[in-house]
């Protein structure tokens, strides 16, 4: 199970890197649209850029977002039920989190199929959307094989590793 766990921790951290990647590209293109809008030349395909970049930010650090627990949660009667049952409540929502990010990705699969069907593009750059389909499945894969693991790791061990830190 520790092998597992330090597997899936560094593809969390890739995964987490790769959308820091996509922020700094986002802000480094609004930056040099937005100079150039000024001079009256702003960034061809800057918005193009700048929306297939989203996506990867927004869905490539939601596993490292549930590993260090920073999804909502609301615990006003965690304290008065006994630990067994937060146990078996945390349980649950993992793998309920898992089943719904695995049905994002599955979505996004047919969604994606329809884009390779249609040849969908972006509008100045003519960037292939189903690319990017496919960057948000793998992402929303991990993010739901994470849930997956840290209900089995809960079920098994009774350790929360959001509880821990990163290793």
């Amino acid at each position: 199970m520790r092998q597992i766990r330090i597997l899936a921790d560094r593809l969390i951290g890739l995964s987490a890197s790769i959308g820091a990647t996509a922020l700094m590209l986002v802000v480094g293109v609004i930056l040099v649209d937005v100079i150039g809008r000024a001079f009256g030349s702003p960034l061809y395909g800057g918005q193009d850029i700048t929306t297939m970049a989203t996506v990867i930010l927004v869905f490539a650090p939601m596993a490292l977002c549930d590993r260090l627990g920073g999804h909502i949660s609301v615990d006003l009667f965690e304290r008065y039920f006994p630990d067994a049952m937060n146990r078996a409540i945390d349980i649950c929502v993992a793998l309920m989190g898992a089943v719904i990010f695995a049905t994002l990705a599955w979505a996004t699969w047919d969604s994606a199929k329809l884009s390779v069907m249609l040849n969908l593009s972006t509008n100045l750059l003519y960037l292939p959307k189903a690319w990017f389909q496919w960057a948000a499945i793998v992402f929303l894969c991990i993010a739901s094989l994470g849930l997956a693991l840290r209900a089995l790791e809960l079920a098994i061990t009774g350790r929360d590793i959001r509880k821990e830190t990163a290793s």
